[in-house]
């Protein structure tokens, strides 16, 4: 964990010192569960008529759930809804746009085995047939992967109260419905030098996390359990290099500290106030051999008693200072992070590992070693929307499109210094560009993240973002393959019958729609972001004063291909449940035709060659 001055953000536990009282006065009440419910230049026109399919309509009375959030090939899937089915419901099972099965249900549970293929993503769509219209009641994503990390999407837990197992489970079961596979493990643990509390033999019944928050046994225990029931990782966090006040006590070697100075009598710390923490964090040298050995040894205390998954290794970000060992020797940090993360992998190779890039720091090397996705925490100056679909393209090409990416990016920062309410259309905008780059979005744990110190719940959520995160994470489940399998970012180029409003290629520009195109083996992709009624660029709207979009339909593109075109799609998290329709479409040499149906955030249109 780790609290810095204002306006130097370095790492997930940063709390700034203007929040400390409302952060204390907030800790002190939690004592219970809260919050549980490129590129296009293109002008289209706003058409209000008809939709393109009046046949099909969509009700949201219907709620849906599966028992994971995600399965092993072979295995079946369980769905429930918490209300019977209208009278001759069907079930249409997706992958892409591609009708796998259709079954008739029974009663408010019902099962499905998907195919045998591995790393996919599918969605169930529920619906009834009468007088020749459909009526859609709702849909839900299925993963099937072998390893969860191949298309993390990322969650976290932040307080470890005593707790009912009601209590517990009405968390993850929010959760899965939101299809998190992994989850972070923030601040569960004693001190970050010695994680476990009491002896492997004799573990604590309780004890005081640095903030001096009890945390229980049976409640880390709980989550995890729980967790690895409904087909979730749990992964612990803790920093790379982090030892308190009390180190020397438990085997710490002055010789493994890191030193501000050649003659090793300045250590490295990072200042916490007392009495809301218990210790400053004096940092250790990440590339130490005797302080990896002494960590792996105290990380495989943690693993026989708890059944983690694997380790979520946090740092501090660029120290702004130059750094030394004991010896006097300079170090050199990103290359201790790769060594830190392959001591970690030798010991323990069964157990995945990631660690957070604060700002991209040290990000190459830590690709470079052995983690098995990536993860950045974004900061000033990467502030734009452009900036921060640049971080996933950077990753990508860094890891020469092998390893995924999580951004945790926190929204409506300024806003959640007191109470409020997240804005809509920010998150939403926000989470449009991540996902449309292939990226995920860590922001759901017993609350959604405003700050990087994750206990921080100032801000709720309004019922419209509820139900959208809800379509916005089974869109990015269901389409896994296309958002996040592969391809290359390219160029488009589309135009319109006339100049109601403008899309533009990425980057965007307030006031005008955003193309992203995505070329995959056999079909382009356009993805188009709404931005025209947007008053800021700056992705993370501190102050929360992001405008809603307009909505439109019936918009005709005109789409400049070099392929002949078989077939043409659409989907979006904010139209249908997700539910993919075919569009009509006209080609003439190397230009096709084709209307779309409705844009409100975000649209996917796939051309199929």
């Amino acid at each position: 964990m780790n609290l810095i001055g204002k306006g130097l953000p370095q790492g997930e536990a940063t709390l700034f010192f203007n929040t400390f009282a409302d952060q204390f006065h907030l800790m002190r009440h939690l004592k219970t569960l809260f919050l549980l419910l490129i590129l296009l230049s293109i002008s289209c026109k706003k058409d209000n008529n008809t939709p393109n399919n009046p046949s099909v309509t969509s009700s949201s009375s219907l709620n849906i759930s599966t028992d994971k959030a995600t399965y092993l090939p072979g295995e079946t899937v369980v769905f429930k809804t918490t209300k019977s089915l209208p009278e001759s419901t069907k079930i249409r099972y997706w992958h892409l746009n591609q009708i796998i099965e259709v079954t008739i249900p029974s009663g408010t549970n019902w099962s499905w085995t998907p195919p045998m293929t591995d790393f996919q993503g599918y969605l169930a769509e529920i619906y009834t047939v009468k007088e020749d219209k459909e009526t859609v009641y709702a849909s839900i994503a299925i993963d099937v992967s072998s390893d969860w990390t191949r298309f993390p999407r990322y969650g976290f837990l932040s307080e470890f109260p005593q707790m009912t197992n009601v209590a517990t489970s009405a968390v993850l079961d929010y959760l899965l419905r939101h299809r998190i596979n992994g989850i972070q493990f923030y601040d569960w643990q004693f001190e970050h030098h010695k994680p476990l509390a009491g002896s492997v033999n004799q573990p604590d019944e309780v004890w005081k996390d640095i903030a001096n928050r009890d945390t229980y046994f049976t409640t880390v225990k709980a989550y995890i359990d729980g967790a690895h029931s409904r087909g979730m990782k749990a992964m612990f966090y803790n920093l790379a290099y982090g030892a308190l006040n009390t180190a020397p006590m438990d085997g710490v070697s002055e010789e493994w500290y890191l030193f501000r100075n050649t003659n090793h009598t300045d250590k490295d710390y990072h200042p916490l106030p007392s009495p809301m923490f218990r210790s400053n964090i004096y940092l250790t040298d990440p590339s130490n051999i005797e302080w990896q050995r002494y960590l792996s040894a105290r990380n495989d205390d943690v693993y026989q008693v708890f059944d983690f998954d694997g380790f979520h290794i946090d740092q501090l970000g660029n120290r702004n200072h130059s750094l030394y060992n004991y010896d006097g020797q300079l170090v050199d940090l990103p290359d201790g992070f790769n060594s830190f993360i392959t001591a970690m992998k030798t010991s323990e190779p069964d157990k995945k590992t990631v660690m957070n890039a604060v700002n991209q720091y040290g990000q190459e090397q830590i690709s470079n070693a052995s983690v098995d996705f990536l993860y950045s925490e974004v900061w000033n100056p990467n502030n734009t929307y452009q900036q921060l679909a640049q971080i996933i393209t950077e990753n990508n090409a860094i890891s020469g499109n092998t390893k995924n990416t999580v951004l945790a990016a926190y929204m409506n920062y300024d806003l959640a210094n007191s109470q409020g309410f997240f804005n809509t259309p920010a998150v939403l905008l926000t989470n449009s560009v991540i996902l449309a780059f292939g990226g995920n979005h860590l922001e759901l744990g017993e609350h959604m993240l405003a700050k990087e110190y994750f206990p921080n719940k100032n801000l709720q959520i309004k019922g419209d973002l509820r139900d959208a995160l809800v379509s916005y994470y089974d869109f990015q489940t269901a389409y896994e393959n296309l958002l996040r399998d592969g391809g290359t970012i390219n160029l488009v180029s589309a135009n319109c019958t006339n100049n109601l409003f403008q899309i533009i290629s990425w980057p965007p520009q307030s006031g005008k729609v955003a193309a992203i195109g995505k070329q995959l083996e056999n079909s382009q992709i356009v993805h188009l972001v709404n931005f025209v009624t947007s008053t800021s660029m700056l992705w993370r709207d501190n102050n929360g004063t992001q405008a809603y979009p307009d909505k439109f339909t019936n918009f005709d593109l005109k789409i400049v291909v070099d392929q002949t075109v078989k077939k043409i799609w659409f989907a979006s998290p904010d139209y249908q449940n997700g539910v993919p329709q075919t569009l009509e479409f006209q080609q003439s040499g190397n230009v096709v035709s084709v209307t779309v149906p409705s844009l409100y955030f975000w649209d996917m249109i796939v051309l199929d060659y």
